[in-house]
C-alpha cells in the first residue's frame, strides 16, 4: 500500500486533499510571500487520526508540515517546494469546553481564536488573547508562535495563558499532557518546549488555557505625544493611577496613522498612544482615573472614547495600520522587541541608520510598547522604484537586526522565525543557544521529518 492509500486509510476520504485546486490554498500563505508544494494535504478529525498520520509518515521517511489558520508572517506553516511534503491541516480539530469553577477552557487546535473568546465570554469570563487575525487563526497555531497580542501587558503571552497540552511527538506517541493545574511540580514542564517551536518538535492538538473573570467596565484613550520617551513616562503615571488596570498599550507613529483612512480625532503629532483600562466591576469609574492620569502626564493632547462606537473607532486606528500600508507599495515587516526602557535610544538609532541607508524611507513604527514589542515596518520612499527597494532589503533589515541586537532584544517578538528569519538567527544566537536547540531537536526528532527548514538555522 502506498503512501496516499494508507493516509486515507487512517483519515478516510473527508480528511486527505489531493486535488490540485483544493490544495492551491494550502501551500501559500495568507501574503503570498511563500509558496510551496506537498503530495497531500492530510485533515485529521481527533487526534487519533494526527497520530496515525503523523506515525505513517514517519515510518515513510515523509516530512510533515503542521497547519493551522495559516495566517502566520514568517511561512511556517507553508511547505518546501519538492511536492514530496505533507501539509497537517488542524482546521477538523475544534471543541470548546469551560470549567466554570476552574476558570479554564479546554480546546482543539483547530479552534478559532474567536470561538474561544466567544465561548469564555458566554460563561461570563474572559479568554484575553486578541489580534488581527483572531477571525480566522488557531489556537494550534498561536500556541506554535506563542502569541502575544494587544493584552500582553496585563495577561502575557500564550505561555502565560496555557496550563496543559496534548501532543502528538514525531514518532506518532501521543505525550498527555493536558492538565488544568496550575501547581504540577514534578520536574520539567515539557509543554514549554512545544509553545513558540513552531511544529518542529509535534505536533498540539489539544490545550488548557486560563480564564479571566469577564471584563465589565472599559475607558479608551487616543493620546498625542511628542517622543517614545513620553510614551514611557505615561505607562508610569497610568500604572501608578490604574494599577493592573491597564490592559493595553499601543504605541504607533504619525507615519502609521498617516496610512490608515480612518479620521484620526486629534490634530498631528510625531507619535499617539492607545491606552485602554478594563474592570471586573461594572461601576468601576475608569473614565475618572484615566483622565487624572492623564492630566498628569506630559502628554500633548487627547481623547478619551465617549461610549464603544469611539472606542472601535479608536481600535480601527491601530487596527488598520497593517492592511493600509499595503496600499502604499511594497514595504518590509519586522517584529522586534527591545527592553521597554531602550525604545526611545533604539527607535532613534535605528530610524537615523535607515535615513543614512535611503533617504526618504517611510518607517511606519507602531505595537504593544508596555512590553517594548515594536511591528518596526519600512515603505519605500514615495515615488521610489518598487524593484530598487526590494533590492535594498537585505542591507535594511540587517540595519534593523543589528539594531536589535545591540539593545539585546529580539529579531521575533510574537510571530515565530519560520523560513523567513531562521537562516538569520544564527547571527544573532549564540553557539551555545543553536547548540542547545539543536540538541533538543535531535532528541525529539531525530529524522528531522516534523516542519524541517523551519526555526533552525540548515548550516
Amino acid at each position: 500500500m502506498n503512501l496516499l492509500d494508507r493516509l486515507h486509510a487512517a483519515v478516510g476520504t473527508a480528511g486527505l486533499v489531493t486535488d490540485p485546486d483544493q490544495l492551491a490554498g494550502y501551500l501559500t500563505d495568507w501574503r503570498g510571500a511563500f509558496r510551496g508544494a506537498a503530495a497531500a494535504v492530510v485533515r485529521p478529525a481527533s487526534t487519533a487520526e494526527v497520530a496515525a498520520t503523523v506515525r505513517i509518515c514517519h515510518d515513510a521517511g515523509v516530512a510533515v508540515v503542521p497547519q493551522g489558520g495559516n495566517t502566520g508572517l514568517c511561512g511556517g506553516a507553508v511547505p518546501d517546494s519538492s511536492g514530496r511534503q505533507i501539509v497537517l491541516s488542524l482546521t477538523r480539530m475544534r471543541g470548546v469546553r469551560v470549567d466554570r469553577v476552574n476558570q479554564t477552557i479546554t480546546v482543539g487546535a483547530g479552534t478559532v481564536l474567536a470561538d474561544v473568546q466567544a465561548a469564555a465570554a458566554e460563561a461570563g469570563l474572559l479568554f484575553p488573547l486578541s489580534l488581527g487575525a483572531e477571525g480566522s487563526c488557531t489556537i494550534g497555531g498561536n500556541l506554535a508562535t506563542n502569541a502575544g497580542g494587544t493584552a500582553v501587558l496585563r495577561y502575557g503571552t500564550m505561555r502565560d495563558l496555557t496550563l496543559g497540552l496534548e501532543v502528538v511527538l514525531p514518532d506518532g506517541r501521543i505525550w498527555d499532557g493536558l492538565r488544568a493545574l496550575r501547581k504540577d511540580n514534578t520536574g520539567y514542564d515539557l509543554k514549554h518546549l512545544f509553545i513558540g517551536a513552531e511544529g518542529t518538535l509535534g505536533v498540539i492538538t489539544a490545550a488548557v488555557l486560563r480564564l479571566f473573570p469577564g471584563v465589565r467596565a472599559r475607558a479608551t484613550a487616543w493620546v498625542a505625544l511628542p517622543d517614545v520617551a513620553a510614551a514611557l513616562d505615561l505607562i508610569g503615571v497610568v500604572l501608578g493611577w490604574a494599577g493592573d488596570r491597564l490592559t493595553c498599550f499601543e504605541l504607533m507613529s504619525k507615519q502609521a496613522t498617516d496610512f490608515v483612512a480612518q479620521r484620526n480625532p486629534l490634530r498631528p503629532h510625531p507619535w499617539y498612544a492607545l491606552v485602554e483600562l478594563t474592570d471586573t466591576l461594572p461601576d468601576a469609574d475608569l473614565d475618572e482615573v484615566l483622565a487624572h492620569a492623564l492630566a498628569e502626564a506630559a502628554v500633548d493632547d487627547a481623547v478619551i472614547a465617549a461610549g464603544p462606537a469611539q472606542t472601535a473607532a479608536l481600535w480601527a486606528l491601530r487596527e488598520g495600520i497593517s492592511e493600509a500600508q499595503n496600499h502604499h507599495g511594497p514595504s518590509l515587516k519586522h517584529d522586534v522587541t527591545v527592553p521597554t526602557g531602550d525604545l526611545p535610544a533604539f527607535v532613534a538609532r535605528t530610524g537615523a541608520a535607515l535615513r543614512d541607508a535611503l533617504p526618504g524611507i517611510r518607517l511606519v513604527t507602531y505595537g504593544h510598547v508596555g512590553d517594548g514589542n515594536l511591528h518596526y515596518n519600512l515603505s519605500k520612499p514615495v515615488d521610489a522604484d518598487d524593484a530598487a527597494f526590494l533590492a535594498s532589503a537585505d542591507e535594511l533589515t540587517r540595519i534593523v537586526y543589528d539594531e536589535v541586537a545591540a539593545f539585546d532584544g529580539s529579531i521575533s517578538a510574537e510571530h515565530g522565525l519560520g523560513q523567513s528569519k531562521n537562516e538569520t538567527i544564527a547571527r544573532y544566537k549564540s553557539d551555545v543557544e543553536l547548540s542547545l536547540m539543536r540538541g533538543i531537536k535531535q532528541q525529539l526528532d531525530p529524522a528531522g521529518l516534523m516542519n524541517p527548514g523551519k526555526v533552525l538555522p540548515t548550516s
